[in-house]
């Protein structure tokens, strides 16, 4: 059967992209601040490293750039309406942390605020900065993973179904839904299944 396609310009249609909470600021020159961050993304396992992408105009852009450390603060369902403020109004104006009842806590390796209310929060440091044209990318290690104790199963691994983590598509706030399969799960070897290499 054949699949006709519609073109279009070149646009930003990858979609779903995880929806975070970037937490900046070292709660002395710069005051303790979140921004919503649609564009961000692991980009090496070995160092750990993720990059976000922002505006130069941001509010929180500034403090990253100055104090190079960041916070990723992974949010949960009930965590979407402060999600979606944090990216619609702005720090120079507001404290978001008291806006939205959130708690910002120490990170454990950097100065940068975590949200205690977030099921998991990365912290990093910045490696790089890329100016790309609307938006500068920041590549950062990851220094260190808060995870929510009680979403760490009896295996001591993380029980991602419990999170209920938010992903983004096209202006619009998502579930992740029920999980599909696990990597390589196509090729795993079963009774009378033979893996040619």
């Amino acid at each position: 059967m054949a699949h006709e396609k519609t073109v279009w310009p070149g646009s930003t249609q990858l979609a779903p992209v995880p929806a975070v909470l970037v937490g900046c600021g070292n709660g002395k020159e710069y005051k303790f601040n979140l921004v919503t961050v649609a564009w961000a993304g692991t980009v090496c396992s070995d160092p750990p490293q993720l990059a976000i992408a922002l505006r130069p105009e941001r509010y929180s852009f500034t403090p990253i750039v100055r104090t190079k450390e960041f916070t990723v603060n992974l949010p949960s369902v009930k965590m979407t309406d402060s999600l979606d403020r944090c990216g619609v109004v702005s720090g120079r104006d507001h404290d978001k942390f008291a806006l939205c009842g959130l708690t910002p806590v120490p990170g454990e390796k950097v100065a940068a605020p975590v949200v205690a209310e977030s099921p998991v929060a990365l912290e990093c440091r910045v490696t790089r900065e890329i100016g790309l044209g609307s938006h500068t990318l920041f590549i950062a290690d990851i220094l260190a993973v808060q995870v929510d104790s009680a979403l760490i199963d009896d295996k001591g691994k993380f029980d991602i179904d419990q999170a209920e983590l938010v992903a983004y598509a096209h202006g619009h706030y998502y579930t992740l839904g029920e999980c599909i399969g696990h990597f390589g799960y196509s090729v795993r070897r079963k009774p009378g299944n033979v893996i040619r290499k």
